[in-house]
């Protein structure tokens, strides 16, 4: 088994050793207090030594463990220890590798000085109180500093050794701040205020010692940095190309934390406390940039990104991250971009913490249940609503789009819903939200936000779940054919429609089957392919008229038309034009397991479509040979009119006959 010692005195290092403690390799990780040792986690292949070692020591350690690598995970400022390492791996012949911070941007107003004592030759030149957050054991040189018991206040660790130190440096009690970090800018700024602070020493300390935040919270309390700078580092490399050694030489396995979190309906007050722990633990955050400039701490590493795939690609690329935040608004899995990007996270740690959901937020205004709500979405999808609307009480609905409502309240005017009730909300959560209530009609001419949330309220809902509408449903023209509702409901029967079908009707007419299997298929599609002029206006009229928006016309001939299509699950064949073949051919190698039914009247397309069924693999097929008579008035009495008798094909190869 391999041997790695790790020096630390960083948030790198502590997380370096958390990494490497779940790796089939022996860890002994160096930290100076105890305090540090209960940062670090317990492991089988962990062995930690808590104390400050001499340079002897050192030595003595590295030669009794022949470890195959140290690696020097000490702070930046930690010079001494940092020679002590590095003399003792050359001593013992161990192999050295420095952990680098990357040094943060020094804002222009800051005052940059060399060392300690510079800092206080600086400060003698200035008034105003002073925040120290260089540690206790920079205590001794700030205590001959003018004015320093009254001046000063000390952040430093809540440990005896450091209360120690401010003691004998003569800080009083009370301009103590013992804590532990990391610190906020939030954090930051209310100390600032609490100790009435002018200036603020700090040292360098990076990104992940929280200087960007300290610079922040400074520029925000109207108190100026005094920047300590970085004694000149050894050549070394960042946490990303530490852990690409580590996998390299010796089989390390980097499994990155990804939390995918909901953020609500927006505002911070909307997200829950794991949310907030989530995003607050973050080394990186993912989203949206208007979610991460809601929700990220100043200085916390952030990436714009929407799309699942850019997304992962960038996780995968930052090794020097462990623990990311992937942003989502609303409920994670709530039509969110969750259901995609899981898959694509293979290999890595993956939770996702729920939130509130635009449906839960907007029915909690309106102070009603949702347990009888349908749902669905507008937001970044084709989707045909109407059908929904007529079917339910009530339906919820995400909205996206320059005026989506609008057009979403023109659409069900149109389609004679206009007295139906649309609640819309808008900026949910936030100081501005906006609920507007009204009929469709009333609100189709509004303006609204382009990301909204509608509940549609439809008292009397209406839709026909059964097949065969009335032929009088349809526009018709004497000269252009029409499946008439009884044969077209026992067609639809053997078609055995699902919500979800994509449907072609060749040789659609009027498009009396078309429009019926959109209806039936209010989830799928439906391809509606005429090759007459007259017909295809037809079609089209029909189609807005019963507010068949999931129909689309298709000019042409089949099999031709039909070549860039999506392939069928289901193919109804009203006219073939004595190509029936050339269609079943195509059909089948778009889909050899679509279902097809087919009507005949004349001799000659029944004696096709026979021969059709015996050359084509079919495993299932089915004849049906339907005769009806309608009555009619003749005098005062009422005489049955047989119409022609007509044959109905059924057939499909494997698949669900059921």
């Amino acid at each position: 088994m391999y041997k790695i010692c790790v020096f630390a005195g960083t948030t790198e290092g502590r997380e370096l050793i958390e990494f490497l403690s779940t790796q089939n390799l022996s860890v002994t990780a160096c930290v100076a207090t105890e305090y540090g040792e209960t940062l670090l986690p317990t492991a089988d292949n962990l062995t930690v030594s808590a104390r400050r070692l001499p340079a002897e020591e050192i030595a003595r350690l590295l030669r009794e463990n022949t470890f195959h690598l140290v690696i020097d995970a000490t702070h930046p400022y930690a010079e001494s220890i940092t020679q002590s390492i590095g003399d003792a791996c050359k001593q013992t012949g161990t192999e050295y590798l420095r952990l680098l911070r990357d040094a943060s941007a020094i804002p222009e107003d800051a005052i940059y000085v060399e060392n300690a004592a510079a800092a206080v030759s600086f400060l003698n030149s200035v008034e105003g109180n002073v925040l120290l957050t260089t540690g206790s054991k920079e205590l001794a040189a700030f205590s001959g500093m003018d004015g320093f018991s009254e001046r000063v206040y000390a952040r430093v660790l809540p440990m005896e050794s450091s209360l120690e130190s401010c003691r004998s440096a003569g800080l009083k009690p009370a301009h103590i701040i013992a804590m532990q970090g990391p610190f906020s800018q939030e954090m930051n700024e209310t100390i600032l205020r609490y100790t009435c602070a002018k200036w603020m020493v700090t040292k360098d300390g990076g990104d992940a010692g929280g200087f960007a935040a300290k610079a922040t919270a400074a520029r925000n309390t109207g108190a100026k940095l005094v920047v300590i700078g970085r004694p000149t580092q050894r050549d070394g490399v960042d946490y990303s190309q530490t852990i690409e050694v580590l996998c390299k030489r010796f089989g390390c396995i980097w499994t990155p934390h990804v939390s995918i979190v909901s953020l609500g309906p927006g505002s911070r007050g909307g997200m829950t406390g794991d949310a907030e722990a989530a995003i607050r633990n973050a080394d990186c955050l993912i989203g949206a940039q208007r979610m991460l400039d809601a929700v990220a701490a100043s200085g916390q590493t952030r990436y714009s990104a929407i799309a699942p795939q850019a997304i992962a690609d960038f996780i995968m690329a930052h090794r020097e991250y462990r623990r990311f935040a992937v942003v989502m608004s609303g409920d994670a899995g709530f039509f969110s971009g969750t259901k995609k990007l899981l898959p694509l996270l293979d290999g890595c740690k993956t939770e996702v913490i729920p939130g509130l959901s635009s449906l839960a937020a907007l029915c909690a205004r309106l102070q009603t249940s949702y347990e009888d709500v349908y749902v669905t979405s507008l937001h970044g999808r084709a989707h045909n609503i109407v059908p929904d609307v007529r079917a339910h009480r009530r339906v919820f609905t995400l909205v996206g789009g320059e005026n989506g409502i609008g057009q979403l309240c023109a659409a069900l005017t149109q389609a004679g819903l206009g007295e139906v009730r649309v609640h819309v909300g808008q900026r949910l959560s936030y100081p501005d939200e906006k609920i507007v209530s009204g009929t469709a009609s009333e609100l189709a001419e509004g303006t609204y936000e382009s990301l909204s949330a509608a509940l549609i309220e439809n008292g009397t809902p209406d839709a026909i779940v059964t097949q065969g509408l009335p032929d009088s449903t349809f526009l018709r023209e004497e000269t252009i054919p029409m499946t008439k509702s009884e044969v077209r409901a026992v067609a639809l029967s053997k078609l055995r429609l699902t919500e979800n079908a994509v449907c072609w009707d060749v040789g659609a007419g009027t498009g009396s089957v078309a429009i019926e299997m959109a209806l039936q298929s209010k989830h799928g599609w439906v391809y509606a392919i005429e090759q007459k002029d007259a017909a295809l206006k037809l079609l089209e009229e029909n189609r807005k008229t019963l507010s068949a928006e999931n129909l689309t016309v298709v000019s042409g001939s089949a099999p031709e038309a039909c070549e860039t299509l999506p392939a069928p699950t289901h193919v109804f064949i009203g006219g073939s034009s004595g190509r029936m073949g050339q269609i079943l051919e195509l059909v089948r190698k778009k889909n050899p397991h679509a279902r097809i039914v087919a009507t005949a009247i004349s001799l000659e397309s029944i004696g096709e479509l026979t021969d059709c069924m015996k050359a084509f693999p079919f495993t299932e097929t089915e004849v049906v040979n339907m005769s009806v008579a309608r009555d009619r008035k003749a005098g005062t009495y009422h005489l049955m009119t047989g119409q022609n008798p007509i044959y109905i094909f059924t057939m499909q190869q494997g698949g669900d006959w059921v």
